[in-house]
């Protein structure tokens, strides 16, 4: 594992109560960082498994206090601003700094296009897209407004890169992240802020698991039937870690991507080689 120093900064987390979310926290501070992690604390109407508990949420507290660094945790809505610029105030008022911001909240719902609830789309865009932006908005202000620079990770996914049928409010959000990604690029680089996305392929969390009992274990599979295997190797089991994924997190959150802005990076298992 790299040897990444994030000491002296200060990551701050979204979907952080479990899964990829609470992998970066863990990581951030085992490279040294103090962490803000939030999560919404509840659950969702559209939604048709459980999110982020406030339980969860300080046990991934004690995760990074555990690697002898600092923990904020904070209940936040992602889709909602004064939420989300109230958590950044609080944290920058707790810690005095931002450094990194880890984008990673989000959720996924299940409906063919033509019979798709308003609702369900809605909340869907509004948490993984809009929360993106809305995030981005306050952390890359006090960036600004602080004048050392910054990092901005969001997580996208091959939906970003490809049509997936079944998850078209997905796709048309991931998507939307990574235009996001490279505009904040063009817009933040003269005042020293990175901003990258990275896209994963299925991941063992407790969202898959969710996904899949809420619609059916076969769910997946005729997913990957029409996109192509979400995994090229020759694994029993498609999905892949959340550490696979907050390796990608470290490396554009360290100087070593000091000049990586812009890119939306897979971590797929080659589905999008195809």
């Amino acid at each position: 594992m790299p040897e990444y120093d994030f000491s002296g900064q200060v990551a701050f987390v979204t979907g952080a109560a479990h899964g990829q979310g609470r992998s970066h926290a863990q990581h951030y501070a085992k490279h040294g960082a103090d962490v803000v992690v939030t999560d919404v604390g509840g659950d969702v109407e559209s939604v048709p498994y459980e999110l982020g508990t406030t339980d969860e949420l300080e046990e991934t507290a004690g995760l990074v206090e555990e690697e002898g660094q600092e923990a904020l945790a904070l209940e936040m809505d992602v889709r909602y601003e004064d939420e989300v610029e109230a958590a950044v105030e609080e944290a920058v008022d707790h810690f005095g700094r931002i450094d990194i911001l880890a984008n990673n909240a989000g959720i996924v719902t299940v409906a063919d296009t033509v019979e798709m609830d308003e609702a369900l789309w809605d909340d869907l865009i509004d948490t993984n897209l809009k929360g993106v932006w809305l995030c981005a908005k306050h952390v890359g202000k006090h960036f600004i407004e602080r004048g050392d620079g910054g990092k901005i990770v969001s997580t996208a996914s091959t939906a970003g890169l490809v049509g997936t049928p079944g998850i078209s409010h997905y796709v048309a959000a991931k998507h939307g992240v990574i235009g996001l990604t490279k505009t904040l690029a063009l817009e933040l680089a003269e005042y020293d802020i990175n901003a990258n996305a990275v896209c994963p392929t299925v991941v063992d969390t407790p969202m898959v698991s969710g996904m899949s009992e809420a619609y059916g274990e076969e769910v997946l599979g005729e997913m990957g039937e029409m996109a192509g295997p979400f995994n090229v190797f020759d694994t029993e089991d498609p999905a892949i870690e959340a550490r696979d994924i907050t390796e990608a997190y470290m490396w554009l959150s360290s100087d070593a991507a000091r000049y990586v802005t812009g890119i939306a990076l897979p971590v797929d298992a080659g589905f999008t080689a195809k």
